[in-house]
């Protein structure tokens, strides 16, 4: 960085540049540096055109001199791509209101050399500098390839004011695409591809969609999103797209969240535009430098699976690491949630004769059990002297753990109502004797968090040590198992004065500090806890997805939800991640964000076939009207009963997840799991009134020959060579699940 940077330009640079960005990594970690007799494999070549051309074992790329980076496919001697860039600016940004788009060379010769940065031992980087005279600007655009990561490119883009005035930031461009699905398959509209968008925007919206003419998201990350009800805010900074022939995603690996938006949109002549848009008001003064996060572009070929994985991949090399799993994460739970928010301790302890008969070990005690949010204390109406206490003792004695629903960082303030239960917010205790530990916004009012509650500043010391002494209490001192982490989102930048932040975003980069005290102090008290944490209905925040060992589905609405949602947790947190299918009862929602829904589902299919960990939250014995969409009937018990034993013995959750299937392009959709020699495969109807007919195909079979059973219903199929692995004239409705191991 230039030694003149001051002030909020050289705050939000080391933001994005100190933490990766090209052009300030150091070249002297001698655990990083290549043995000098090792080579890159990876051909770099200046056209004479500008454009640079980047060869890997899979992939090539062109650095076009706007900075617009195209990537292509390249398997069986086929060379393929989605990107059409015709007119469309690379990088760039905007200045006073003006889009600077004519960039001159420095040179014609762009810099090559080895590879600077932590993502891998060998690579290749190439350097470009441009200058707008209009606008006094020097842009230096970084690319680096790396022999470990063939398929992806890594950029980053510093602008440094050359002349005598400061120069006004409003927002900056990067990874501008566009796309066009007709490329790789020329009877294809221009528009048709699936795609995965990473923002948590709004609860239940699709994560993966098939673009039509009139697609837009905005995808807006690290941000609250003001909705009806929920707030919510968040998400994984990568947007995909695929076709049947290859795909392409853009994203970033920096380790801080970004407020930032990757905006996707089908423009007037079909093509996809997507992109990276930062907006951050910044002066740059004589001298100064800006630096954009460091940024990909993948190419492959598959779905969301892929490049999330690679995403992941990539990020673990920077540092990100996520949790690893204990045997409990992988456990079956019941939730109490089935009962609402004023349940009762009689409720509870009633249902454990059933818990019992079914097997399940696991149980969660839901919301509405506490006096408000922030003080997490028991409700004297519900939980009278030491009856919590009593009850979570109970479920001990019965052999059943319990874990905790709370929701981290929200507080009552006395301001808004509750959505659950419709009842005025109060003023916590934590508030009221600290008034200073509240975020607030820029015209000096408390922030508005998810749920429209307020939310304690955790970038603050004493917010932290607040979260610390609050788990501990949680599980060592009231002896829960873990915590169902609920409502999981996002922070507001906070303008607090008196916090002295460097930054107002601080707020949002110390997220995960709360995650992670929650996490290690749990863990540290009871190696065979759960942490679960819900960002409902969307994406999760990796700013906290390493700090919890059980992922979630997070409120899907439907089957579809469950299945594709399990996919995304299995490529960020590794094949053999817990990750919990949430209510099997979600599985059909009837009337969803209507205030008035209904849960009727009974798809256990969905979570045993993926790799998810079975949930329900049925109640027991029949208490009334009130609860008998979900009250066990003798006729659920006997369905209940039948998965929760087929579960326990495939224990497929803890299976390697194997990507084998294209969602939206194999047919029926399919999922595969590997454990302990044998091969688990699930085939999902489209709907459960158009039953499947034709030839399944099992992929990824080793040599030989062997046995195929329908394990749900325990009838053999006969065997099936791996040389030819198909089953012809299959037929079924909504689902088909098979066991096959060696004959």
């Amino acid at each position: 960085m230039n030694s003149k940077s001051t002030g909020k330009t050289q705050q939000r640079a080391w933001h994005y540049a100190s933490a990766v960005a090209l052009i300030v990594l150091c070249a002297c970690d001698k655990n990083t540096r290549a043995p000098s007799t090792e080579r890159s494999s990876i051909q770099v070549k200046a056209q004479p055109d500008s454009t640079v051309q980047v060869v890997t074992k899979t992939a090539q790329f062109e650095i076009l001199p706007t900075g617009y980076i195209r990537g292509t496919v390249v398997a069986k001697g086929k060379a393929k791509t989605l990107d059409d860039p015709g007119e469309q600016r690379g990088e760039t940004l905007v200045v006073d209101g003006n889009e600077i788009l004519d960039w001159t060379p420095v040179s014609n010769a762009p810099k090559i050399a080895d590879a600077q940065g932590k993502l891998s031992r060998l690579g290749r980087r190439i350097e470009l500098k441009s200058t707008n005279a209009l606008a006094n600007l020097e842009r230096t655009i970084t690319v680096e390839v790396y022999d470990d990561f063939p398929s992806m490119v890594f950029s980053t883009a510093s602008y440094r004011n050359v002349g005598p005035q400061s120069i006004k930031i409003e927002r900056v461009i990067t990874q501008s695409h566009r796309l066009n699905a007709a490329l790789s398959d020329s009877d294809l509209q221009p528009y048709k591809m699936w795609s995965f968008q990473g923002s948590s925007e709004a609860w239940g919206k699709d994560d993966v969609v098939l673009l039509n003419a009139k697609f837009r998201r905005d995808n807006v990350l690290q941000t609250m999103m003001r909705n009806d009800e929920n707030n919510t805010g968040g998400g994984v900074p990568v947007i995909a797209f695929w076709t049947a022939s290859l795909g392409e995603a853009i994203g970033h690996v920096e380790l801080l969240p970004i407020p930032m938006y990757m905006p996707v949109q089908v423009v007037e002549d079909g093509r996809v535009r997507a992109e990276i848009v930062v907006n951050d008001l910044t002066t740059l003064k004589p001298g100064d430098v800006y630096s954009t996060p460091l940024s990909f572009l993948a190419v492959y070929h598959g779905d969301f699976y892929e490049p999330l994985r690679l995403y992941s991949s990539a990020m673990q090399r920077r540092g990100w690491e996520p949790a690893k799993p204990n045997a409990a994460d992988y456990q079956a739970n019941w939730c109490g949630w089935g009962y609402e928010m004023d349940f009762t301790p009689k409720q509870m302890i009633g249902t454990i004769p059933k818990l019992k008969q079914l097997g399940l070990r696991w149980a969660t005690l839901d919301a509405g059990w506490f006096t408000n949010r922030g003080d997490w204390e028991p409700r004297a109406d519900t939980f009278p002297r030491d009856s919590l206490q009593k009850v979570v003792d109970t479920f001990h004695k019965e052999g059943i753990h319990l874990t905790l629903w709370w929701i981290p960082i929200v507080a009552e303030d006395g301001r808004g109502r509750d959505i659950l239960n419709h009842k005025p917010y109060a003023l916590a205790n934590v508030v009221r004797d600290h008034p200073d530990w509240l975020i607030l916004n820029a015209d000096g009012k408390p922030a508005r968090l998810t749920a429209g509650l307020g939310g304690l500043c955790p970038a603050l010391p004493g917010v932290q040590e607040y979260y610390r002494r609050l788990t501990e209490k949680f599980v060592r001192d009231w002896d829960f198992d873990g915590h169902k982490l609920d409502f999981s989102y996002t922070v507001p930048p906070c303008f607090s004065p008196k916090h002295h932040h460097k930054s107002p975003n601080d707020s949002i980069d110390a997220l995960s500090q709360i995650y992670k005290i929650i996490f290690q102090t749990t863990r540290k008290l009871k190696p065979e806890s759960v942490t679960q944490s819900c960002p409902c209905g969307t994406p999760p925040n990796v700013a906290w997805l390493p700090y919890i060992d059980q992922a979630v589905t997070a409120d899907p609405v439907g089957s579809l939800q469950v299945r594709l949602r399990t996919k995304m947790y299995k490529a960020l947190l590794g094949p053999e991640a817990a990750v919990y299918g949430d209510h099997v009862e979600l599985t059909k929602v009837l009337g969803a964000n209507t205030g008035h829904e209904i849960d009727v589902g009974k798809d256990f299919a969905s979570s045993v076939g993926t790799g998810a960990v079975l949930g329900t939250k049925f109640t027991w014995p029949d208490y009334g009207p009130k609860f008998k969409t979900v009250l066990l009937t003798p006729e659920k018990e006997r369905l209940w009963k039948k998965w929760i034993d087929i579960y326990d013995s495939k224990m497929l959750s803890h299976g390697i997840f194997r990507d084998l299937y294209i969602y939206g392009v194999d047919f029926p959709e399919a999922y595969a799991i590997e454990k302990e020699g044998k091969m688990y495969f699930s085939f999902f109807a489209a709907s459960e009134k158009d039953p499947w007919k034709g030839t399944l195909e099992l992929r990824g079979l080793p040599p030989g020959q062997y046995n195929v059973v329908d394990y749900e219903n325990g009838r053999s199929l006969g065997l099936v060579d791996a040389a030819n692995p198909k089953l012809p004239d299959m037929q079924f409705a909504e689902h088909l699940l098979l066991e096959v191991s060696k004959h």
